[in-house]
């Protein structure tokens, strides 16, 4: 697809009451529950008014500190494949993507729900694949502490391999249906798995046929070096996060470079870095609105929540003080970005404590609605990205005045779509179906 024919996609993040680690003390928040069915069907109705690509949930196995819930509620999240289930049946056509551990799942299980959730969803669903960074997460599944940062990408590789094999284990025409003969599947197109490495052993198949879309849609990070290399093997969605236009265009071309070195091309993989946005009528209300927000940050609560990001308490040293050192080795993309902004910038504790409560790492973007949208065709244009993970600070408020006063902008720009053409998420995205591994 020429440059001049490439069109913006958009992925709707809903993060209980926004972004902003503060959204919950707004007063527009009033009357909004983290858990509530009723709001994420606002937020994923909204979306699809707007003709977005996907909605997003990411997920997460732990509360670190109990004591951190006195000020953030980002730990409050649903179950994410079950909350997306719910949504499938209130929605058409949007994407329904849903974040899951490969450090605590089983491949054969989440094989199982992703593709349930495909089928009942008509093609919509995708999965993010994580690895899972706290130690807190691991006290959960009965371990003291996370397997070593190498280890856990060696069983995510693994664990891709186990849940393609499974989805490819019946082949599309494998479901015969012939009830004069008495035949329900020819089974010479059904395949056992008879996966065993250092990880899994999976015999299969799953019980259930292929789904709509052959495979659900993969999306992972992919800003470690490790996360990178598995994306660019396995990924068909890439998010980013990239403060800086200068370092979306390098990270954009870096990956796609790297496609190459595994027979793939750039097409194949869609790159989507977040975008926060605190929008306004004028650019004055855009400032006013964020500085709402920047006054409902406790100090604590940026500490805490940096310290959470950099899996590190640093409630023990001065606020006003540097960031101390802390172990890079194992740690996660995140902490190592929030580790080299601090060196860069000489940002104290509590300064890097209140940027990433709000950005943690995402480009953030405050004005009128055609200043965002002038904004986006520059980092479309600029092949900065292929799209953007919409971030609102405040739901569903943020995201629907997004749809009814930016959406309309790039339409009239012919950077986004006014209609759906296709009905599945990879439909959307331009990707094609893949065959499985035993018809090639």
């Amino acid at each position: 697809m020429g440059s001049d024919q490439r069109q913006i996609i958009l992925g709707a993040f809903l993060m209980n009451y926004g972004h902003h680690i503060a959204a919950w003390r707004h007063a527009d928040s009033a009357g909004v529950g983290a858990m509530d069915y009723d709001f994420y069907k606002r937020c994923a109705q909204a979306a699809e008014r707007g003709k977005f690509d996907m909605v997003f949930l990411a997920d997460n196995n732990s509360i670190p500190l109990i004591e951190d819930l006195r000020t953030n509620v980002s730990f409050l999240q649903p179950e994410a494949l079950t909350m997306l289930s719910g949504l499938a049946g209130v929605t058409e056509r949007i994407g329904l993507a849903g974040t899951a551990s490969t450090t605590f799942n089983e491949p054969y299980g989440l094989a199982r729900r992703l593709s349930t959730l495909d089928h009942i969803s008509g093609g919509r669903a995708a999965w993010n694949v994580v690895t899972s960074t706290k130690d807190a997460e691991a006290r959960n599944f009965g371990s003291a502490e996370l397997m070593e940062h190498e280890k856990r990408y060696e069983r995510a590789e693994e664990f891709l391999r186990v849940v393609t094999g499974l989805w490819d284990g019946w082949e599309d025409d494998a479901l015969v249906l012939d009830r004069q003969k008495a035949v329900f599947a020819d089974t010479a197109r059904i395949h056992r798995a008879h996966h065993e490495g250092e990880y899994f052993r999976v015999e299969g198949p799953l019980n259930m046929p292929r789904s709509p879309q052959g495979r659900p849609v993969i999306i992972e990070a992919g800003t470690s070096a490790a996360g990178r290399r598995l994306a660019a093997q396995t990924a068909d969605v890439v998010f980013t996060a990239c403060e800086s236009k200068e370092d979306a265009i390098r990270y954009y071309r870096e990956f796609k470079d790297l496609l190459k070195e595994y027979g793939r091309v750039e097409e194949e993989v869609k790159v989507l870095p977040g975008l926060l946005i605190f929008l306004g009528e004028s650019e004055a209300e855009a400032l006013a609105y964020h500085r709402t927000f920047s006054e409902l940050i406790l100090p604590e609560a940026g500490v805490k929540y940096v310290s959470q990001l950099l899996n590190a308490d640093l409630t023990g040293y001065p606020v006003d003080g540097p960031l101390p050192d802390l172990p890079r080795e194992g740690n996660s993309s995140r902490a190592i970005m929030i580790m080299d902004m601090a060196a860069k910038s000489g940002m104290s504790i509590l300064e890097l404590g209140r940027h990433y409560a709000v950005s943690r790492g995402h480009m953030t973007m405050v004005g009128t609605a055609r200043q965002v949208a002038d904004m986006m065709e520059d980092w479309f244009r600029s092949l900065a990205c292929d799209g953007f993970n919409i971030m609102a600070p405040l739901l569903p408020s943020g995201l629907e005045q997004f749809v009814e006063r930016v959406v309309p902008l790039l339409q009239q720009r012919g950077l986004f779509r006014e209609e759906y053409a296709g009905r599945t998420l990879r439909d959307h995205l331009g990707l094609i179906r893949p065959q499985t591994q035993h018809e090639k």
